[in-house]
């Protein structure tokens, strides 16, 4: 008896031993490629002069800090060749302008010059409809018992309009972004809608709306399907390789991440009751 045990207490221990060890997983590691959050957004109400470049690499997965890149030489240009230059705020990767003119439909091109090599895109400025009002109701969802929040605008008849909707909850540490069309629409009124089904009352949402290009509305529709609809922003580096529309003319195999666009927006507070 004394011998099984003896022979338990042993077998105990190797298991135990045995799932204390640490498993190396060997990654593949990819060259790092420059990331490029380029978001011009005209908030409604304001002049719209101070926008910022931000540039990024990726790094590994383990990595916690992402490598910021320096040194760069960032302008835009719009269609008149008015240059509009972006400063560092010294080693920190953020390029800004102070005094950029916004100007709906205008057309903008942007240079980046870093590492030996130029990248450029071209964009237009979209303006969008502004948010006429706000509604709760409390049996949404798919169970008819969510609290579900829509924000109202009338799509204009007269042009093919695209949207990004972004949803930032106090409840939550992620934003929710989604795009849209007004193929099933255009001309009349329509709404964007939380994605939520824990809201209740006391909670705040702070509501964004971006008119957004086709191409935009392309690049965005791939990269929400991919990274899923809570994710942390979407001019952040994507989860997979998803190509934009900024080129790298010195050595295009060697293509960034990330998108140049140009938007109207608008944001609306709200707190549920």
């Amino acid at each position: 008896m004394k011998k099984v045990i003896a022979l338990i207490v042993l077998f105990t221990s190797v298991f135990f031993t045995s799932c204390e060890d640490v498993v190396d997983v060997e990654l593949d590691t990819a060259p790092p490629k420059l990331v490029i959050e380029a978001a011009i957004n005209w908030q409604k109400g304001t002049m719209g002069k101070q926008q910022v470049v931000k540039l990024t690499t990726t790094t590994g997965y383990f990595e916690s800090v992402i490598p910021t890149v320096s040194g760069a030489t960032i302008y835009i240009r719009n269609s008149k060749n008015v240059q509009f230059n972006f400063t560092e705020v010294p080693k920190t990767g953020r390029y800004v302008c102070n005094n950029f003119a916004p100007e709906i439909n205008e057309t903008y091109t942007l240079t980046i010059i870093s590492g030996g090599n130029t990248y450029t895109a071209s964009e237009t400025l979209k303006s969008v409809a502004p948010i006429t009002h706000i509604e709760q109701n409390n049996e949404g969802g798919f169970t008819g018992k969510d609290i579900e929040i829509r924000a109202y605008f009338n799509d204009p008849a007269d042009a093919d309009n695209f949207y990004l909707y972004k949803y930032v909850y106090s409840n939550k540490v992620t934003s929710n972004f989604y795009v849209d069309e007004d193929k099933f629409f255009q001309g009349n009124e329509f709404f964007s809608v939380s994605d939520d089904d824990e809201l209740k009352a006391g909670d705040e949402l702070e509501i964004t709306h971006f008119g957004i290009s086709k191409q935009y509305y392309n690049y965005m529709n791939i990269l929400v399907s991919i990274a899923g609809s809570n994710v942390g922003g979407p001019f952040q580096s994507p989860p997979a390789t998803v190509k934009g529309n900024i080129i790298n003319t010195t050595d295009k195999a060697n293509y960034p991440l990330g998108y140049f666009s140009l938007s109207e927006s608008q944001t609306k507070k709200f707190k549920i009751e």
